[in-house]
């Protein structure tokens, strides 16, 4: 199923959280607000208030508070964005030119606090306490990933279960977070609030687990990326640490070498070839899909309805993706 049809149960409200969206993050600042609205010319796919919307609607229907949610999870996604493209020294930001690149550095730093900085207003003026509590651990877990990253990147030292705790806090926890606060915004429920807190933590493990196959597979013109650039960065993702542990440690050795060279482009195909030749990506996707059924299974007892099918299809569109 494509997203398209995913957000069907949903789609009249996203175009009144677009609205809210848009007003939250206004400014009577005229750079500020010419920067808010270049932002808003950047616009996604907007995954992440999907999935507030269609859990709010699993657990009780959309009401305010869900818009709110929605809007809150965006703010913050947005303004790890900005702040990512100054880190990375990125270009582009969608097919568009970065904030950074634009703007320079300075500015987009103070336009992601900005951005940060609404999105805790927002909470603050409605008294949304219970996601100031929700988004700070996500932001707590999303910083603590990235640096864990880091330091393992330089040691090029990552076991299977270290990759999932990265994963698992770079990127699993806010798709988590999105999924708790719809949750949370239309039921008092705990246990519903857990269900599907832990449905986006595994979906955020297979959509992360996708993009990192998609490293290896994808060709240029469909990611945006160019193949093997994590490695160029000298991160160890799911298909080379799994080749790692069944290959001999010979060769394994000589591809961490291949890796520490900085990954010039002959070798990264060597390391793709080995990759592939010791199963690897193989691996890598089914462990992705096994990710989707424990989501599956977390929603599972919810009575049928289009969010649910929705939700469902969403897991299922993650690991089928090609960008």
């Amino acid at each position: 199923m494509e997203l398209q049809e995913i957000i069907r149960p949903v789609e009249q409200h996203l175009t009144l959280f677009d609205r809210h969206f848009r007003e939250a993050i206004r400014s009577r600042i005229g750079l500020v607000d010419l920067v808010t609205r270049y932002i808003i010319r950047q616009k996604g796919k907007r995954v992440r208030p999907i999935l507030v919307l269609l859990s709010a609607e699993l657990c009780g229907g959309i009401n305010e508070r869900s818009y709110r949610g929605a809007t809150l999870v965006e703010i913050l996604h947005t303004a790890t964005l900005v702040h990512d493209d100054v880190v990375d020294n990125a270009d582009t930001r969608r097919g568009l030119a970065s904030i950074n690149a634009i703007w320079k550095n300075k500015i987009a730093v103070l336009m992601g606090d900005y951005l940060l900085s609404r999105g805790l207003l927002l909470s603050l003026d409605h008294d949304d306490f219970g996601f100031l509590k929700i988004t700070s651990n996500a932001v707590r877990r999303m910083s603590e990933g990235e640096l864990n990253q880091i330091a393992r990147a330089r040691k090029l030292d990552m076991d299977e279960p270290g990759y999932l705790r990265v994963i698992g806090d770079k990127t699993a926890s806010l798709l988590s977070t999105c999924c708790e606060i719809g949750a949370t915004s239309a039921s008092v429920d705990p246990e519903r609030h857990r269900l599907l807190r832990e449905y986006g933590e595994q979906v955020g493990l297979a959509f992360q687990i996708r993009d990192d196959i998609l490293d290896y597979t994808g060709r240029k013109s469909i990611t945006g990326k160019p193949t093997g650039l994590d490695l160029s960065e000298k991160k160890l993702t799911l298909p080379l640490i799994h080749s790692l542990a069944v290959a001999s440690k010979a060769e394994g050795k000589a591809i961490l070498g291949m890796i520490r060279d900085g990954g010039k482009n002959m070798k990264v195909r060597e390391v793709v070839a080995f990759v592939t030749q010791y199963g690897g990506i193989a691996y890598a996707t089914n462990q992705a899909y096994a990710f989707v059924r424990q989501a599956q299974e977390r929603i599972a007892g919810f009575p049928d309805s289009p969010a649910k099918a929705s939700l469902n299809a969403f897991a299922d569109f993650v690991v089928e993706r090609e960008k």
